[in-house]
């Protein structure tokens, strides 16, 4: 029955005079994550977002099934609702909840004597003759009355079951199931971001959490061949691509930072490795990013995670740099970034042991505080360091 979807979006609501921005936003990236399907039309109507078949007809199963995860992790949306949408009357109104209830409550109360139940109704028709309390009471009274008053016991807060109706001026809407969705505001409404991923947890949250704030990302990561397999490339790619789901697309650039690599392995102290590494990856990043139109480089760095995060060895990399480096995980612990990469499905991926560019040539006591002087002093030692970059940029290979 359920012939229409309602999208509901919570921050995007607090916007002034940039809302409509927001929320045209949205509908552009609900309608890209349903063109696949080719059944659906997306449209804004006062403050919600309606998504209903092309052709007026009711979504089947199938169709209800393959929708859900679309929708789901769309960005700048709080939670949505398969509907059936009703003439603004009480009597159709109560007589589709009735029909509905068969096949919403009949699960339930087959394993269950008493079941914890609500109605929650929002009128924004004021010209609609029952308040949104009266026709909670009524609509509660009605099914009580065809299941039987002792299976039902009213639950505000905490209810198994939940029937949630809409009045509008156009129509009105009924709805038993409510979907979350990650919040935040929807890809495209901030600038474009260059996001250095690797193989591991941190990063790929790191971008999925800078997608939620509105901003589409490219991908860079770096591998060190020979001396990595082609499988660590392959483990990227694969992330990538899944997080590629959450937003229109992003490139992937791959690096070989090898050259790099062995050359301060050659010239440099053995203990600041690490830290020069990062430099090399941040200015590397700064130059693919100012040529695609990135506005800011996105890391999944945690202050004190590691070596290299030591609040002196960060800002010695940052510094390296002067584009804006976002870091969306900073205060974020590790468990915390294992429980939103499982959410997001990038933990399995991510889990996948391969060797990646960390690991060569990688320093046996690396040193936790490396002053900026010093790590310019050791930079100086490596011949013809500016034109390596370049050399490195210049051979990177992207994929679309």
């Amino acid at each position: 029955m359920y012939n229409c979807i309602i999208c509901r979006y919570h921050e995007i609501a607090t916007k002034g005079n940039n809302r409509n921005m927001f929320e045209r936003c949205l509908v552009d990236n609900l309608k890209h994550q349903l063109k696949e399907l080719g059944i659906c039309r997306v449209h804004r109507v006062r403050g919600r977002i309606w998504i209903d078949r092309a052709d007026g007809g009711a979504f089947s199963a199938e169709e209800l099934d393959a929708i859900r995860p679309r929708i789901a992790g769309t960005f700048g949306l709080e939670s949505f609702s398969p509907v059936v949408r009703l003439p603004v009357d009480m009597d159709a109104i109560r007589r589709a909840a009735l029909e509905m209830a068969p096949e919403e409550l009949g699960p339930v109360l087959a394993e269950k004597e008493c079941v914890t139940f609500r109605v929650r109704a929002r009128r924004s028709n004021k010209r609609f003759p029952f308040r949104s309390q009266e026709i909670e009471v009524d609509l509660v009274t009605s099914l009580a009355k065809k299941f039987g008053d002792g299976r039902f016991r009213i639950d505000l807060k905490h209810a198994e079951v939940t029937l949630g109706c809409e009045v509008r001026d156009e129509f009105a809407a009924l709805f038993w199931h409510q979907y979350p969705c990650p919040g935040g505001l929807p890809v495209g409404s901030n600038p474009k971001v260059l996001t250095l991923l690797s193989g591991g947890i941190d990063s790929p949250v790191a971008a999925w959490q800078i997608m939620k704030r509105g901003c589409p990302t490219d991908f860079i990561t770096f591998h060190s061949a020979p001396y990595t397999p082609p499988e660590t490339v392959d483990k990227v790619r694969g992330i990538a691509e899944h997080l590629n789901t959450f937003q229109q697309h992003g490139v992937l650039h791959l690096c070989n930072l090898a050259p790099m690599q062995k050359l301060i392995r050659d010239n440099c102290n053995e203990r600041f490795r690490t830290v020069l590494y990062r430099r090399a990856m941040l200015r590397i990043a700064e130059q693919v990013a100012k040529n695609t139109g990135c506005r800011a480089l996105v890391t999944g760095e945690a202050v004190g995670q590691v070596a290299s995060q030591t609040i002196v060895n960060m800002n010695t990399i940052n510094r390296a740099v002067d584009m804006l480096v976002l870091r969306p995980l900073v205060g974020a612990d590790k468990l915390e970034s294992i429980r939103i990469a499982g959410e997001i499905g990038t933990l399995e991926l991510s889990n996948v042991q391969v060797p990646d560019s960390c690991t060569v040539f990688a320093p046996s006591q690396p040193s936790t505080a490396v002053p900026e002087p010093l790590a310019e002093a050791e930079e100086l030692k490596i011949p013809g360091y500016p034109e390596v970059i370049e050399k490195i940029v210049a051979d990177i290979v992207s994929v679309a």
